[in-house]
């Protein structure tokens, strides 16, 4: 056998050192693949979801705003029980209604087939007078514009997290309008570069009373006549709230506004209360007679025909 020379041991243990780091970084090939594998699962079951139903053929502008539910029953696809029964209720162009009532009552589901992202199973939803099925799917849902308490951003700029929503030309000056409208001229100036500053993954880099002030900007430039409010301020304690309420209610102004809340701060411009319980609306009232009733308390208002409240605890 022949004997190993200096030069070759120094060879191996050379080569042997060189392939440790390449030996090493196939241990986070796993952790990568794993991951790439779960973004493929979510992409290819977007791709293979069923495409959505557009059978409408009217196309408008822009909608005056006069919404009207006549007898519509609901229920998500899979459950046998009905989210909504039977529900009736009429939302006068430019006036605003609040829905109240315990979480899974059914509110953000009369909200959301406002925009068709389910159909009915009986009744009538009316925009201007007309069934929401005749309208096209894209021309229906610009006119719509939605503010929850999940807002979404992206790893971009201010400027261009507002703009996202717009589906027409705009321009800088209208971006800088829509933030000063929703009081967020404020802090925007106060970042490196303003409107140009990238606010990270999902607006990390921002509060959650700043995150809700982009999306009412986005919400104002968008200029859609139809408005949802959807627990817009329920993750933000009482000084966040109070800080954008008076952007909320900018955002409100001329429009058709449904508002899905629980406290009593971002219910008292509306023309009109809801309550609504297990799928049903048990009532409403005009908010006027309610404010005449003084013993408030921190749970939600029950206003029944006759102009009393009361309260449901939950």
């Amino acid at each position: 056998m022949d004997s190993l020379t200096a030069g070759t041991i120094t060879v191996v243990f050379s080569s042997m050192i060189a392939l440790m780091r390449p030996l090493k970084s196939l241990t986070n090939v796993n952790a990568q693949f794993q991951r790439g594998m779960a973004a493929c699962q979510t992409l290819f079951a977007i791709l293979d979801s069923e495409q959505e139903k557009d059978e409408g053929k009217r196309v408008i502008d822009r909608a005056t705003g006069d919404l009207e539910f006549r007898n519509v029953t609901f229920t998500y696809p899979g459950r046998e029980v009905p989210a909504l029964r039977n529900i009736n209720l009429k939302i006068p162009a430019g006036k605003t209604v609040a829905l109240v009532g315990r979480s899974g009552s059914g509110k953000s589901t009369i909200a959301s087939l406002i925009t068709r992202f389910y159909d009915i199973d009986e009744g009538h939803i009316l925009m201007d007078g007309h069934d929401l099925r005749e309208y096209t799917l894209a021309s229906l849902r610009n006119q719509v514009a939605l503010v929850s308490q999940n807002v979404h951003l992206f790893n971009d700029t201010v400027a261009n997290n507002i703009a996202y929503a717009r589906t027409e030309e705009y321009s800088r000056e209208q971006i800088e309008e829509a933030a000063r409208m929703a009081y967020a001229m404020d802090f925007i100036n106060k970042m490196d570069n303003g409107l140009d500053t990238i606010i990270g993954e999902n607006g990390v880099l921002l509060s959650g009373g700043q995150r809700q002030r982009i999306a009412i900007a986005r919400a104002l430039l968008r200029d859609s006549p139809i408005l949802i409010l959807d627990e817009a301020t329920s993750a933000l304690d009482t000084e966040s709230e109070r800080a954008i309420q008076a952007a909320l209610d900018e955002l409100q102004k001329n429009r058709t506004s449904l508002v899905i809340a629980h406290r009593l701060s971002t219910i008292e411009q509306a023309d009109e209360i809801v309550v609504v319980e297990d799928g049903i609306i048990v009532s409403a009232a005009l908010i006027a007679s309610c404010w005449r009733n003084t013993a408030f308390t921190p749970s939600c208002i029950r206003c029944n025909l006759a102009n009393d409240c009361a309260y449901l605890v939950g």
